[in-house]
């Protein structure tokens, strides 16, 4: 018998119940069908498909929108509009029993009559009262709302790092050209790969519990519970599971006599810390020292996982790249050092003609028996200053699982899930198959490096200026001092 890394994971005692509630989770709840939607393409039409059969009550909790986007390409078809604004007023003029419900983050809002949010606003002051849009600025000093939820009629609901908003839509293929990728102003933007998750049953009641709980934060108005109503889920959506638990886990800054909540990062650090074979990661950051500390505690561990790390090539822009890509080039010079079995990897995916694929998605995956999909970042203020949503669940391991990781990583590569599936079988090793397939010409992955930290580049990441791990006073980040000691020492590269 060949020992891979399956089979020597087999041998292994199976780990504790990951998923706790009032500790990794703020609650466990069975959805009869969960489903992974990848870029927002799928993401887009699916959520359309559901809002037609809405009857009572929709959520529309999130980071950012923009009424302008297309929900799906093309013209509008049957009298259907296919923009989001004016699909959302033709729903409620055609419903009139239904409310929908608007809610994002108030400082995405400054720009919001350039991004479309204006005509929601004039819908409000000309009377279209079932069609309301708030902002969120129930937060503490610097924070923000980050969460990304959809329900409807508390019998469906989505979750996960895709807001509605422009930029966004992609289909899998993510072309060099695709006509279609274009911001409301006609401009054209990069490709762009992100995850969301679809879940119904009491999974989906809960949410709604969630969102409507935010709504009451942020406006003070309780929204009532809609009454029972069909089943929503959606022809186009295949179940990835069946009859499965759920567990809801949720960041949340204490403020104005709100309860802190740190679900999201007990979650992260107990499914690092209980990988036994294979920690997959797709982060649009890699810069909290909490999961950087965790993964370094793993790579100390000779029997540890194989860790690889789906990023994008850079940050948005100048102010994103202080905070976030410095802090990754501290962590990844850190976990280098430290990997002395060639265990850890980190890449950016890269079209067909070597144009960066921006990773907007947030997901975790072990061992292929955990499955993390949400709204936090791997970066500080994702673990306890910005409010966020994240969905778990732990089947033990299944092939459903291994399809969905397997699907991810040929898509980045270019290639056929089967030819994943089957070096892996080879090799034993996630790293060497990448390694092998990566070599191809074409849609690829590309191994990031460390740049140099400069002094003034460490000043900003060891004292958090930009990226607070918990809510403080006004310039207190300036004073405090976080012990980033333990990084330096294990990113001094070793004598070769």
């Amino acid at each position: 018998m060949v020992l891979t890394a399956e089979t020597v994971g087999d041998s292994l005692p199976s780990p504790g119940r990951l998923l706790r509630p009032g500790e990794t989770c703020w609650r466990l709840e069975r959805a009869e069908r969960m489903a992974v939607i990848v870029d927002a393409a799928d993401y887009f039409a699916t959520v359309r498909d559901a809002l037609l059969q809405a009857r009572h009550q929709v959520l529309l909790i999130a980071w950012d929108f923009d009424t302008r986007i297309k929900l799906v390409p093309g013209s509008p078809r049957n009298g259907i509009p296919r923009r989001l604004g004016p699909f959302l007023t033709w729903l409620v003029r055609r419903r009139p029993d239904l409310h929908i419900h608007v809610l994002k983050w108030r400082l995405s809002a400054v720009s919001g009559a350039w991004r479309g949010m204006l005509p929601l606003t004039l819908l409000n002051w000309r009377g279209e009262s079932r069609l309301e849009y708030r902002l969120a600025a129930d937060h503490p000093l610097g924070a923000c709302h980050h969460q990304k939820i959809v329900v409807i009629d508390d019998a469906l609901a989505f979750c996960g790092g895709i807001d509605m908003t422009a930029d966004r839509w992609d289909t899998r293929a993510h072309l060099d050209q695709d006509r279609r990728r274009r911001r409301p102003s006609g401009l054209r933007y990069e490709p762009f790969h992100d995850i969301t998750a679809a879940v119904d049953g009491d999974a989906a009641r809960s949410l709604g519990d969630l969102a409507r709980g935010r709504w009451r934060s942020a406006t003070g108005v309780d929204l009532p519970v809609p009454p029972p109503g069909p089943d929503l889920w959606p022809q186009r959506l295949t179940p990835l599971l069946r009859r499965v638990d759920v567990g809801i886990a949720r960041t949340q800054p204490a403020h104005d006599g709100q309860d802190a909540a740190h679900e999201v990062e007990a979650l992260w650090l107990a499914a690092i810390a209980g990988a036994r074979r294979r920690i997959y990661i797709e982060s649009q950051y890699f810069a909290s020292r909490l999961i950087a500390r965790a993964l370094l505690d793993r790579l100390a561990d000779p029997n540890g996982p194989e860790i690889v790390v789906i990023n994008p090539t850079d940050a948005h822009d100048w102010l994103e790249q202080q905070a976030m890509g410095r802090a990754r080039d501290h962590i990844l010079s850190a976990l280098r050092a430290a990997d002395t079995g060639g265990r850890f990897a980190i890449y950016a995916p890269v079209t067909a003609r070597g144009r960066r694929i921006y990773v907007h998605a947030k997901l975790l995956m072990v061992d292929d028996r955990i499955l993390r999909i949400g709204s936090s970042n791997i970066n500080n203020r994702s673990m306890g200053l910005d409010t966020e949503c994240d969905l778990a669940v732990e089947p033990g391991p299944t092939q459903a699982l291994t399809t969905v990781r397997q699907g991810l990583v040929a898509e980045h590569l270019g290639c056929m899930p089967e030819e994943v599936a089957r070096l892996e079988a080879q090799t034993g090793s996630l790293v060497a198959s990448i390694e092998q397939l990566r070599q191809r010409p074409g849609r690829t992955l590309r191994p990031l490096d460390a740049k140099p930290v400069t002094a003034a580049d460490a000043f900003v990441v060891e004292r958090e200026l930009l990226d607070p791990e918990r809510p403080r006073w006004p310039f207190q980040s300036l004073l405090h001092r976080v012990d980033w000691s333990w990084l330096r020492h294990h990113g001094q590269r070793r004598p070769r």
